[in-house]
C-alpha cells in the first residue's frame, strides 16, 4: 500500500543531488580581483592584453593567482585574481601606471572587484552562486529621470528640420519659426496651407495639423501628437537602459540591476561599488557619432605628412586613423533609427543601417557626387574623437544601406551596437542616490542567516517533540525543501536581497504548514480505527487537495506581486512563489517517499510514532 516505485525514489535522489550540488557553489566565497577594461571605443581587450598586465605584476613584483581572459565582444576584460587584499591594491596602482601612458586620459580602466572560487567543474555545468543584491553586498543605487521637456525640445527641433527640408523650393512658406510646442509655417495663402499640409500629411503620421488666419495672413500649425511623444519616452527608456548596460561594463559590477520604474525612470544598483563619483561619471558620459567625408585632396598614406586644409583635420593611428576628413558633418547618430549586423548577399559581414525621413535626403545629397570614395564613422567622448570605420561608398546613399568591409560578424555587431547605443537615446537627470557601506551588507547578511537558521531549528525542535517519527520526516522534508530553493536561485542566477532572505524564512513556515496537514490527518485515521498503513495512504492522499488550493491561492498572489511590484517586493515575489513550488514537492512527493521507505517494507506495522492531540508523544498502536 505504502511503496513507491523504484522510478519515484530515483527522481528523489536525482533532485536532492540537483539540490546539492547547485546550492555547494555558495560555500566557496570570493576573492580580491581586478577587472580589466578598455576605455575607449577603438581599443580591445584580447590575450596580447593578458600578456602586457601579467609582464606588468612581474615587474611590480606582484603575486596573481590567475590572469585570464573573459567575456566576449564588447564585453570582455581581463580578470585577475589574487590572495590578499593588499595585493589587490598594490597591482591596481602597479597596472594604471604600466597600461596607461596619461593618467588624465586612460586607455584602459583597473577596478577593483571580487569573483567567485567555484571550481572550473561546477562552472562547466552552470553551476555558480546567488547573486547578493545591494542591500547585502553594499554599493550605490542611483534613481535617473528622462527629462521630458528635453526629448520634447529635441522632438520639437527635428520637426522643424525635417519640415523645413520638404518644403525647400516649394514656394508655398515665406517663413517656419517655432512657438512653444507647436511649429508654425507662415503660408503665402490658404491653399499654400492646403498643399503643405497633404505633403507634409506624407512624410509622417506623428503631426497633429490645424490652419489658422490672423493678421498676418494664413498659417498652418503642427505640433506633435501626445502618444507619439509617449512613444519617443518610452523608446529613449528602453535605449538609455541598453546604453547604461554597456557603459557599466566599464566598472567591473557583475551583477547590476538596471531596471525601469515607472514611465520615465531607471533604476541603477551596482552592488560592491563604493566610488560614486566614478559611477556617476560613466553612467552620465555623453558620447556622440558623426559620419564625416573623407577628404580625396590628400593622398591615403601620406596624411601624417602632407599639408591638412583648413577646412579638414587628421585622426592619427591613436585615434583609428591615420585617415584626414571635412569637418563637415555630414550626419550625426540622431538620425540613425536601426543598425544591425548582418551578413550581404555574398555572406560577407555587414552593418545594416537605417535612417529616419530627415537622414535619409541629407544622406543622398551628401553621397550622390561621391560614389567610390570614402567616408568616416567618428565617435566622440569626452571631447575626444574614435575613428569606428572607413568604408567606401559604392553607390549613392538613402534611408537605407549597408557599410561593408567589417571583416568579422563580430566587429559587424560592435559596430551595430555603437551606432545603436554610443550615446544616450534620451537626456537624464539623477534624482536620487545613495550608498550603502559594505559592512551594512555583511550585517545585513548575518542577521538574515541567523533568523533563518533560528527559525528552521525551533520548527524542527517542535515537530519531533510534537509528532515524534513523523515530525522527523517532516524535518527531513524541509531540509530538503531549503536545498531546493537555494538550488534553483543558485540556478536562475536570481538576485538576493534582504526582503528574500524573508521569503525563504516564510517558506519554512508555509512548507511545515503542509507536513502539519498531513500528520494531523493520519491522527484522524488512527482515532476512527483505521490501520497505520490505511491511516498513512488516506492521509497523504486527503490532505493533497487541501494543501493543493491553499498553495496555489498563495502562488497567484506571489504572482501578482512580482508581475506588479518593483524593487524589493519584486526580490520578495521571486522568492516566495520559487519557495511555493519546492515546497509542495518536499512536503508531499519527498516527504511521502522517505515515510514509504520506513514502513511501507514492514508488512505488519505495530505502531506509528506520532503522538496524540492530548498527549504529545504518544504512540497510538493499533
Amino acid at each position: 500500500m505504502n511503496r513507491y516505485p523504484v522510478w519515484k525514489y530515483v527522481l528523489i535522489v536525482i533532485a536532492l543531488l540537483f539540490g546539492a550540488l547547485y546550492t555547494a557553489p555558495n560555500y566557496f566565497g570570493e576573492s580580491p580581483a581586478l577587472q580589466v577594461t578598455t576605455g575607449r571605443t577603438t581599443l580591445k581587450i584580447s590575450a596580447d592584453t593578458a600578456q602586457r598586465v601579467s609582464e606588468a605584476l612581474r615587474t611590480a613584483g606582484v603575486a596573481a593567482q590567475a590572469v585570464q581572459v573573459e567575456g566576449s565582444g564588447n564585453t570582455t576584460s581581463v580578470r585577475v585574481r589574487f590572495i590578499t587584499t593588499d595585493e589587490q591594491f598594490k597591482a591596481k596602482l602597479a597596472l594604471e601606471r604600466a597600461l596607461n601612458t596619461d593618467p588624465a586620459d586612460p586607455n584602459y580602466i583597473v577596478t577593483v572587484n571580487l569573483v567567485k572560487n567555484t571550481p572550473k567543474w561546477m562552472q562547466l555545468v552552470h553551476a555558480a552562486p546567488m547573486n547578493l543584491g545591494l542591500d547585502l553586498r553594499g554599493g550605490v543605487h542611483f534613481l535617473l529621470q528622462v527629462d521630458v521637456a528635453a526629448t520634447t525640445d529635441n522632438k520639437i527641433k527635428g520637426v522643424v528640420s525635417s519640415v523645413r527640408s520638404q518644403l525647400r523650393g516649394k514656394s508655398l512658406h515665406t517663413g517656419i519659426e517655432r512657438t512653444g510646442n507647436s511649429v508654425e509655417i507662415k503660408c503665402r495663402d490658404a491653399d499654400s496651407c492646403t498643399k503643405a499640409r497633404e505633403l507634409l500629411a506624407k512624410e509622417t503620421t506623428e503631426l497633429l495639423f490645424a490652419e489658422s488666419v490672423d493678421g498676418e495672413g494664413s498659417k498652418l500649425v503642427l505640433s506633435i501628437k501626445p502618444e507619439a511623444l509617449k512613444k519617443a519616452t518610452e523608446e529613449g527608456v528602453k535605449q538609455n537602459i541598453a546604453t547604461l548596460s554597456k557603459r557599466i561594463n566599464e566598472l567591473g559590477v557583475s551583477e547590476p540591476i538596471i531596471q525601469q520604474q515607472g514611465a520615465d525612470r531607471i533604476v541603477v544598483q551596482l552592488p560592491g561599488v563604493q566610488d560614486v563619483a566614478h559611477a556617476k561619471d560613466i553612467i552620465g558620459r555623453t558620447a556622440t557619432l558623426e559620419l564625416r567625408m573623407v577628404d580625396t585632396s590628400v593622398t591615403r598614406g601620406t596624411e601624417t605628412s602632407a599639408t591638412i586644409p583648413l577646412n579638414s583635420e587628421l585622426f592619427t593611428a591613436e585615434q583609428g586613423g591615420p585617415v584626414v576628413v571635412y569637418k563637415d558633418i555630414v550626419l550625426t547618430g540622431d538620425y540613425i533609427s536601426s543598425a544591425i549586423g548582418t551578413v550581404d548577399q555574398n555572406h560577407q559581414p555587414v552593418v545594416s543601417i537605417e535612417l529616419n525621413g530627415d537622414g535619409g535626403r541629407k544622406m543622398r545629397a551628401a553621397t550622390r557626387e561621391r560614389v567610390g570614395k570614402g567616408m568616416a564613422i567618428l565617435l566622440k567622448e569626452k571631447g575626444k574623437y574614435s575613428v569606428l570605420s572607413v568604408p567606401t561608398i559604392q553607390e549613392e546613399l538613402g534611408s537605407r544601406f549597408n557599410i561593408t568591409g567589417m571583416g568579422t560578424a563580430e566587429r559587424s555587431n560592435e559596430l551595430a551596437l555603437l551606432l545603436r547605443s554610443g550615446a544616450l537615446s534620451a537626456p537624464m537627470e539623477f534624482v536620487e542616490e545613495r550608498v550603502i557601506g559594505p559592512q551594512l551588507g555583511a550585517e545585513n547578511i548575518e542577521k538574515g542567516l541567523y533568523s533563518t537558521v533560528y527559525g528552521f531549528i525551533a520548527i524542527a525542535i517542535f515537530m519531533i517533540l510534537y509528532y515524534h517519527m513523523f515530525g522527523f520526516f517532516s524535518v527531513v522534508a524541509l531540509a530538503s525543501n531549503l536545498l531546493f530553493l537555494l538550488a534553483l536561485l543558485s540556478l536562475l542566477q536570481v538576485t538576493l536581497t534582504l526582503p528574500g532572505i524573508a521569503a525563504i524564512a516564510l517558506a519554512l513556515g508555509m512548507a511545515i504548514d503542509a507536513n502539519v496537514l498531513i500528520n494531523e490527518r493520519i491522527r484522524e485515521e488512527l482515532r476512527s480505527g483505521a490501520s497505520p498503513q490505511s491511516a498513512i495512504a488516506t492521509g497523504f492522499d486527503r490532505a493533497w487537495a487541501t494543501i493543493f488550493d491553499s498553495n496555489v491561492t498563495t502562488l497567484i498572489v506571489g504572482i501578482a506581486l512580482l508581475v506588479f511590484g518593483s524593487g524589493p517586493v519584486r526580490g520578495f515575489a521571486v522568492v516566495h512563489c520559487l519557495g511555493i513550488l519546492t515546497s509542495m514537492f518536499s512536503a508531499v512527493f519527498l516527504s511521502r517517499g522517505v515515510v514509504n521507505l520506513w514502513y511501507g517494507s514492514k508488512k505488519k506495522l505495530g505502531g506509528v510514532s506520532i503522538g496524540t492531540v492530548w498527549t504529545p508523544g504518544l504512540s497510538v498502536a493499533k
